[in-house]
Formats: structure tokens, C-alpha cells, sequence
């Protein structure tokens, strides 16, 4: 199994939910904008040029939450709560959310702040970003309460809404008065499986 990743990307949702299930995998490395992603040898693997890439066989797949779901469907089949298991319907809510609601702000926000050269950011986009960032973590606190996980066991709703979630707070997103989510996200951050990801 090979995984095309970048630091600090939505590939490090998949090494960190392969390490949880123990498969073994390759890692060809990029860093983010690094013109190689562009280029003829892997945008013939990934067309859009991103990271993560997921290659098994003669599998592959280029979109992280479905790289989950593939990866729990074929290894690890506790981490995907079926139709009938009681916590199903919010674990595909909180499987959904990071792409849904919380991504799209952080990359506005990153595009303004890190991504653009400094003549072309603009502030009040970043802040405007970071406000809506703020706001649909909101949910997420509330839900959080009294809880460990998203949908009560560790499912891959935390490998990929909860690595959505240690990045807003890591881009300076308002964990003041979040408690939950602070001690979420604190959770998640000591899992052996995460900090081998993030040695990746």
C-alpha cells in the first residue's frame, strides 16, 4: 500500500488511520506546492494533484473521507459503524462534517495566509474565514459534551473530523471557552497512532 502525502495536509488523516488498523504502507513524500505534484508522473496518478493519494493494488483512491471508508470497509470494519448499529446516522454526521463545514473556511484561511505571496492576501478574507472557521466549531462543542468521541466509540468520523479540528485550532481558530473541543482535540493529539502519523 503506497500513500502520496504532504506535512500538514489531509494525507495525514490517512497515515494516522492507517497506523490505528496496523497496515503496513509506502510513503512517497511531497511538500505542499511542491511543483513534482504537478507534474506529468503524478498527476497521472491524481489528476488534481493533491494529497493524499491512496494506492492498494489496483486501487486508487485521491479523496481523504473515502480513503477512510475504503480503508475501514477492507481492514477494519469496527472503525465504520453499519446501518444498523445504534451510533450509524451520527457517525456519517460527524464523518461529513469536516468536509462539509469545517474545511472550507481553513482553506480560505490558508490560501490567504500561507498559500498567496504577501501582495496578494487579503485580510479581510482571512478574517472572514477564521469567523466562519469559529463558528461551525460551535456544533462540534456542543455536541462534544460529555463525550470522548464523535459517535461514542473511536470511529474514522475522529480520524477525519477530528483531524479537521486539531487543524482549525492550530491555524488560531477560538478554542477560548471550548472546552470540549480542547480536551477533543488533546485526546486525539496522544493517541500513539497520531503522533506516529505526525512523525510521518
Amino acid at each position: 500500500m503506497k500513500v502520496y502525502f504532504a506535512p500538514q495536509s489531509r494525507a495525514v488523516r490517512t497515515v494516522w488511520l492507517l497506523e490505528e488498523i496496523s497496515q503496513p504502507y509506502e510513503l512517497e513524500r511531497f511538500s505542499l506546492g511542491q511543483k513534482e505534484m504537478r507534474a506529468p508522473e503524478y498527476t497521472q496518478i491524481n489528476p488534481n494533484g493533491r494529497v493524499p493519494t491512496l494506492v492498494d493494488g489496483n486501487t486508487t483512491l485521491s479523496e481523504s473521507t473515502a480513503i477512510a471508508q475504503y480503508l475501514a470497509a477492507k481492514y477494519a470494519p469496527s472503525l465504520a459503524p453499519g446501518p444498523n448499529a445504534e451510533n450509524f446516522a451520527e457517525y456519517l454526521q460527524w464523518l461529513h462534517y469536516a468536509e462539509g463545514m469545517i474545511m472550507p473556511p481553513i482553506n480560505n484561511y490558508v490560501v490567504e495566509t500561507i498559500l498567496l505571496p504577501p501582495e496578494r492576501r487579503n485580510e479581510a478574507n482571512a478574517n472572514r474565514a477564521l469567523k466562519l472557521l469559529n463558528r461551525t466549531l460551535e456544533a462540534v462543542e456542543r455536541h462534544m459534551q460529555d463525550r470522548e468521541y464523535l459517535a461514542q466509540d473511536f470511529t474514522i468520523a475522529d480520524t477525519v473530523t477530528g483531524h479537521a479540528i486539531i487543524m482549525a485550532r492550530r491555524f488560531g481558530a477560538d478554542f477560548t471557552n471550548r472546552d470540549n473541543l480542547s480536551s477533543y482535540a488533546d485526546r486525539l493529539e496522544s493517541r500513539a497512532a497520531f503522533k506516529a502519523a505526525e512523525a510521518a
